[in-house]
């Protein structure tokens, strides 16, 4: 066989379904091919050339598929844009981007207005061209077709976003395209023989980057485009998924749904999650329910990262894994002294392939080391046999008393209890101590809030003076749709006011 590629499959199997949209609508492999073929003769039609930037702005849908396959056969660079994002802030990534071209969901096109970049609209738009315009003409491949890659912008939580940009590799798309179905290769799924269920917004990285990946390999996607528990459940069920990337506040959505067995989830080979720390309780309530089929990685949209099996797991409980055969990790204090085992410290991943922040020299410079390590601010600890545990973000450590006191590890035990949902666990000012530990938690429905009860609790799992000093109950906890907390927006208001922020 060629190496597993869409493009393979275009050749070989063109009839079988390659996509279902959130309507239900079913796309086959060729035809999806013809039409990413004619996306990237029109983009090139419209002055777009090698190492140009184009960005997508679309709600889950098969256009996503059709731009990413496009755009990775010419040799572009594409980004995907939050399409929660508000209209300063899209044009600053087209701007700093240099995006030749926008494609977007006719109801975004008001955000991606205000920059150079042309725009295309599903369905078209007032002042806007209409991507229809895209899907005309010859559906065979271009002529100069070559590796194009994803230029990915970080969330921003230290200012705003920077550009994640690599150089494009000289190689004609194949290798390239096979590289992504090899990465499934890695967690053991087979080509040809899966179906790919789509539950968070393809604008993130991983989510987009896992499910053209399956493409690569000769699953099926099916496109969820608004996740529900009920409605992800449904899916596995009715489509017979194999194989899904999800994030662990999904898990803890799924486990509360009250008749969750009346649903056969037995097709599920894979479960592949990240993204943001998993409570031991939460993984375990999840491996019970779903069986051995759940795996985990760390990784960074920088680059490099670790992957555990469901068996490893189970035998380290919290370990995000040990790295791929592609990257090394390392752990090194504040003074760059690299640490031994089971010491906490900053986490720094190795990479074969260098990468640098978009046109951002001075943040590319911080976040390297001179022996070509680099770090995004995590903390946590190598144990004797290389497995990875993570603590927290860097930035969200505690200090009290000069003592270090990382939230995950609250928030792991408050969420071993029946009535939290959720958690979010920070410091706030304290006269005496620098800062206190204050937990504010999301309970199940049906529960009452009981917060002396709650730091009993935690008080029995882990040391006292990491315990919360008080307790506060929210209805909901603002998460983004990958499931990291914005936990600046619950932490901010105590620290209003005053000179320091820590």
């Amino acid at each position: 066989m060629d190496l597993p590629t869409f493009a393979f499959w275009a050749r070989t199997d063109r009839d079988r379904v390659a996509v279902i949209g959130p309507d239900g609508a079913q796309v086959t492999v060729g035809a999806l091919q013809d039409r990413a073929n004619q996306v990237a003769r029109n983009l090139r039609v419209r002055g777009l050339e090698h190492g140009d930037a184009v960005a997508m702005c679309l709600r889950n849908s098969v256009e996503v598929f059709e731009v990413a396959l496009a755009a990775t056969q010419i040799g572009l660079y594409l980004i995907p844009i939050n399409w929660h994002l508000a209209q300063p802030e899209a044009a600053w990534i087209l701007t700093d981007s240099g995006a030749k071209a926008v494609i977007c969901s006719a109801d975004k096109v008001a955000i991606c207005r205000g920059t150079d970049a042309r725009v295309f609209a599903v369905g078209g738009g007032d002042g806007v061209e209409d991507y229809a315009d895209l899907t005309t003409g010859p559906t065979e491949p271009p002529e100069d077709r070559a590796a194009g890659g994803t230029m990915t912008y970080t969330s921003g939580t230290t200012g705003k976003p920077k550009g994640v940009r690599r150089p494009l590799p000289p190689a004609p798309p194949e290798p390239v395209a096979s590289a992504y179905a090899m990465f499934l290769l890695m967690y053991g799924m087979s080509p040809n023989q899966g179906v790919h269920l789509v539950v968070s917004p393809t604008y993130h990285t991983a989510v987009v980057y896992f499910s053209t990946s399956a493409l690569h390999l000769g699953h099926t996607v099916v496109v969820m485009d608004r996740w529900t528990p009920e409605g992800m459940l449904e899916a596995i069920q009715t489509h017979r998924v194999t194989n899904t990337h999800m994030v662990p506040t999904q898990f803890v959505r799924l486990l509360a749904v009250p008749d969750r067995d009346r649903y056969d989830v037995s097709s599920l080979q894979h479960m592949v999650h990240s993204a943001a720390p998993c409570p031991v309780p939460v993984k375990h309530a999840m491996l019970a329910w779903w069986g051995p089929v759940v795996y985990e990685y760390y990784a960074a949209s920088e680059g490099g990262g670790t992957m555990v099996t469901p068996a490893e797991w189970l035998e380290r409980p919290g370990t995000v894994g040990r790295p791929w055969q592609t990257a090394e990790i390392a752990i090194f204090d504040d003074d760059g002294t690299r640490l031994p085992a089971n010491e906490v410290g900053t986490v720094y991943i190795k990479m074969a392939q260098a990468f640098a922040y978009h046109r951002d020299q001075q943040k590319t410079d911080e976040a390297w080391r001179t022996d070509g390590f680099f770090t995004v601010g995590d903390a946590g600890y190598l144990d004797d046999a290389g497995y990875l545990f993570l603590c927290d973000r860097k930035a969200d450590m505690i200090i009290s008393g000069g003592v270090n006191i990382y939230p995950a590890e609250i928030e792991g035990a408050l969420m071993g209890h029946a009535d939290v949902m959720d958690v979010a666990v920070f410091g706030i000012p304290d006269d005496d101590w620098g800062e206190q530990v204050k937990a504010v938690v999301e309970l199940r429905p049906g529960a009452s809030g009981d917060g002396a009860a709650l730091i009993a609790w935690v008080r029995d799992r882990i040391a006292s003076y990491k315990c919360p000093k008080t307790v506060d109950f929210v209805a909901s906890l603002p998460r983004e749709d990958n499931g990291k907390l914005k936990k600046r927006l619950l932490r901010d208001p105590y620290w209003e006011g005053l000179e320091r922020a820590i």
